[in-house]
């Protein structure tokens, strides 16, 4: 049986595109995704960034299940230290209620945003560190078993929406083991406690209503193209646009050419930023099926989280196409 195949949709802003233009790029990419067999998508909440346009997660969710028929769609996730628990209990009650049987919601603890952000948007720094009893408030909301004596969801309670922790390090692997709740890894972006922390994880898993035995989702980048050199052009353009977000931001930064993005690269801190896409398949689809099954083997996954990296919406498409049909991934 092949490996569950997902996709994590940054709703990505190329440059000249609108807002208007990405959110119907990421429609085409889910409905492209349940042609073939990939099993959910999700959509990660990141603020004040002008080239990603899911900040308001639980919206596109909604608007992209309206447009599709039978795949999961959730949060990848949420980053609820700035929610109430309480809300995105009603906001994906809500959904569930309107998708039944196909909402999933990821939970993340890092704010999404940077600190100046944050003062924006009215959260307490601290709010982080509440991160395991949102959850569990959350999760009570969902369940209609609310631990806040006379609070309910409304809608959102009786709904169960799956939970899923997500994280990058040691601290959301133990807190999914204890909970009993589904583990992903980003490890697409934050790759160097990828093992340790699913290890973690499988170790001191304690089963739950949710969850019998666990659940390991790994994040892994793909540029699948007919073409060798097409795919390794592909991520070396998506590789330095990476770059030049992280070292370039806000109005007034500089306007790096391709040359200076190379020459950093060449740098200690450039090869630590070039690190972050260690775990990328580039490729024609035999080659992207290999590193796909050698990396499910080494990491005992259980399900692969692909984010499709191409930064043109067909190379996007296509690399979707082409890995499901190396990984089989229609008859999951």
């Amino acid at each position: 049986m092949t490996i569950p195949l997902s996709i994590l949709d940054l709703a990505p802003i190329a440059p000249g595109q609108t807002a208007r233009e990405s959110v119907a790029a990421s429609v085409a990419l889910a409905q492209t995704a349940e042609r073939h067999g990939y099993t959910r998508v999700w959509y990660a909440e990141h603020h004040n960034m002008p080239t990603i346009a899911s900040s308001a997660t639980g919206i596109l969710i909604g608007h992209v299940a309206g447009l599709t028929s039978t795949i999961r769609l959730g949060a990848g996730g949420v980053m609820l230290p700035n929610h109430s628990p309480l809300t995105i209990a009603e906001q994906f009650g809500t959904l569930a209620e309107l998708y039944p049987g196909r909402i999933d919601l990821g939970l993340g603890r890092a704010p999404g945003s940077d600190q100046t952000t944050a003062r924006a948007m009215r959260r307490d720094p601290r709010a982080s560190d509440q991160f395991p009893q949102d959850v569990v408030e959350l999760q009570a909301y969902l369940r209609g078993e609310s631990v806040v004596p006379g609070v309910q969801a409304v809608p959102g309670a009786g709904t169960d929406v799956p939970l899923y922790i997500l994280g990058s390090s040691l601290f959301g692997a133990q807190l999914a083991a204890r909970l009993g709740l589904p583990y992903a890894f980003a490890s697409h972006f934050a790759p160097d406690s990828l093992f340790e922390a699913v290890a973690s994880y499988r170790r001191d898993f304690v089963p739950s209503r949710q969850l019998a035995a666990p659940h390991v989702i790994v994040g892994v980048n793909v540029i699948a193209s007919d073409d060798q050199a097409d795919a390794t052009l592909q991520f070396e353009t998506t590789r330095r646009a990476r770059v030049r977000g992280m070292v370039a931001r806000g109005p007034a930064a500089p306007d790096y050419t391709d040359a200076q993005i190379d020459a950093f690269l060449t740098t200690n801190e450039g090869r630590q930023i070039a690190n972050m896409m260690r775990y990328s398949a580039v490729g024609t689809p035999d080659v992207v099926r290999d590193f796909l099954e050698d990396f499910a083997a080494a990491t005992e996954a259980d399900e692969l989280i692909i984010a499709h990296a191409s930064r043109d919406i067909a190379d996007r498409l296509r690399s979707v196409e082409l890995t499901a049909g190396a990984m089989n991934a229609v008859t999951v």
